[in-house]
């Protein structure tokens, strides 16, 4: 009996009928898998193109910026630079914007065509140099300069030049420069330092200049005292607070303290400080009935020697016992006025100028006489050198005896050269320099290696710009400078410069009168300052800048 449709259902499965329900499963899976890729290429090209789009629009905004310029501003780059502007403009833009961006077809991916060199290389074959634009004949012309300022006179060889060119004024310069120079010097020559390169790049030497391997403060002012313009500032006078009444005879530097001295014809010796602002009084003595002719600190700056107009005595203040001690007379003279002396700067002398010629020297501790010298004629100035050795005696007659101190033996004589009487004499502080004075107003200097050997010796310098005669000469400490001046003539004083043997144009200070009659200069210790007496009772106070102590 054969099973019913109901039993084959309900009864095993067979293998036949099972086997199409089983395969319908994989066949599904593969159609929902091909489906999605779908999805996402259609996704990944949208995106692409949403990015493509958005850099398009980004880019057109960023072009559109670029050209963006007003009316105005188009009109005069045409002007400018011609109608070319806009094919150049469009070419620059297309340029900038570059090529074209394009997908990928396997995946959206984005590639440029074109590359940063290839543009750089197409615009610089695209570059033309253009002519200017216009050309201003204000260029071409040379300049004309005006050659008769005053600073510029100087360069004029004729009135035909009171024009010159700009070139040819060049010119007329680099020759005053190499005259001044003696020709041009190897810095300024460009030919010497490329040759001097090429020699040292030959030898392959690597030594430097010294100057180039080291750092440091290179820029250092000048120890020398420079010629020309003496750097100075006019204080307030010396004796500001006691100005002597009449005329001021002695103004002296103390040697080691900063203190000044001040003496005069109204019998006082004056003491002040000097500090350039106030210069306060520190003491006054007053000598009655004696009008001191001369005062003189002594070498160790404890007494003052003062020495009257009309009188054989002479007074001695002893600073540090305060005491005033009067020398009526020395044992051994016979002179009838005691006026002009000196004082050794070893301070163991004192040399006083008697009548007819004749010389004492005192001991300066006992001030007894030591010995007498006597000179041809009458000696108006005497000097002693710096180490006290010699004594320099300048006669009426013109002729200058040199003396031993020790052996008060004459060394040698010569005569001051164009000299018709000696006025003043001084020794440089370094023996150097001897200058001689005359009463014609001529300052002769002279070396002492030159006035020791010869009887008619030539003076290095003969200074003539006093017209009457020379009645005071005196060396700064540094030998640097010479003050040279004269009481017969108000602002006679003059300043020269040592080694160059010139002037300092700058003092006095021209068409100012404030010097007058010059009775007496000074020069501090160690030439911070200079001090002039007068006849009007001052004593005026200048600060020298370039030396930095008192």
């Amino acid at each position: 009996m054969r099973p019913g449709p109901g039993a084959h259902r309900g009864g095993e499965a067979g293998p036949g009928p099972l086997q199409p329900s089983v395969r319908k499963t994989p066949m599904g899976g593969s159609r929902k898998k091909k489906k999605m890729a779908k999805q996402l290429q259609r996704l990944a090209e949208e995106e692409a193109a949403a990015l493509e789009a958005e850099e398009a629009e980004q880019r057109g905004r960023h072009l559109q910026a670029l050209s963006g310029a007003t009316g105005a501003e188009r009109e005069l780059e045409e002007l400018l630079f011609g109608d070319c502007l806009a094919a150049e403009e469009g070419e620059l833009l297309q340029r900038l914007a570059g090529p074209p961006r394009r997908a990928a077809e396997d995946g959206g991916s984005l590639l440029r065509d074109s590359s940063d060199s290839e543009v750089e290389n197409e615009a610089k074959s695209a570059f033309v140099s253009k002519a200017p634009a216009w050309v201003d004949e204000d260029d071409e012309a040379e300049e004309k300069i005006d050659m008769t300022h005053r600073y510029r006179r100087d360069l004029m060889k004729s009135d035909a030049e009171k024009i010159l060119t700009k070139k040819k004024l060049k010119i007329r310069l680099e020759e005053q420069f190499q005259r001044a120079m003696g020709g041009v010097p190897a810095w300024a020559d460009r030919e010497y330092r490329k040759k001097s390169k090429r020699t040292r790049s030959d030898s392959g030497s690597d030594d430097d200049d010294d100057l180039l391997c080291r750092t440091g403060n290179f820029i250092t002012t000048s120890e020398s005292l420079p010629r020309g313009i003496l750097e100075m500032k006019s204080c307030l006078p010396a004796n500001q607070e006691r100005l002597a009444e009449g005329k001021l005879s002695t103004v002296q530097f103390h040697p080691s303290a900063q203190v000044v001295m001040t003496a005069g014809r109204d019998r006082s010796v004056s003491l002040f400080q000097v500090d350039g602002i106030r210069n306060p009084k520190i003491q006054s003595i007053y000598l009655e009935s004696f009008p001191i002719y001369k005062a003189c600190f002594s070498a160790d700056g404890e007494q003052v020697i003062a020495t009257g107009t009309h009188h054989k005595m002479f007074y001695v203040y002893d600073m540090m016992g305060g005491s005033i001690i009067p020398v009526h007379q020395v044992r051994g003279m016979e002179d009838k006025f005691v006026k002009n002396f000196e004082v050794s700067p070893d301070g163991s002398f004192m040399l006083l100028t008697g009548t007819s010629g004749y010389l004492h020297l005192l001991s300066m501790k006992t001030k007894e006489l030591i010995s007498t010298m006597k000179v041809n004629g009458r000696s108006t100035a005497s000097a002693f050198t710096s180490d006290s050795s010699k004594v320099y005696s300048y006669s009426k007659e013109g002729e200058v005896f040199i003396w031993d101190v020790r052996s008060r033996k004459c060394l040698h004589k010569f005569e001051d050269e164009g000299s018709l009487e000696g006025k003043s004499i001084a020794v440089s502080k370094n023996n150097q320099y001897v200058a001689c004075g005359s009463v014609s107003g001529v300052v002769n200097l002279y070396t002492t290696d030159v006035c020791l050997k010869e009887n008619n010796p030539k003076p290095v310098k003969a200074i003539m710009n006093l017209v009457t005669s020379a009645t005071s000469v005196t060396f700064n400490p540094t030998t640097e400078i010479l003050a040279v001046a004269s009481n017969e003539a108000d602002e006679a004083v003059k300043l020269i410069h040592i080694p160059s043997y010139t002037v300092f144009s700058n003092f006095p200070v021209f068409r100012r009168k404030q010097i007058y009659l010059t009775q007496s200069m000074d020069f501090s210790p160690r030439s911070g300052f200079f001090s002039i007496a007068n006849n009007k009772g001052k004593a005026l106070l200048y600060r020298l800048k370039h030396y930095s102590d008192f």
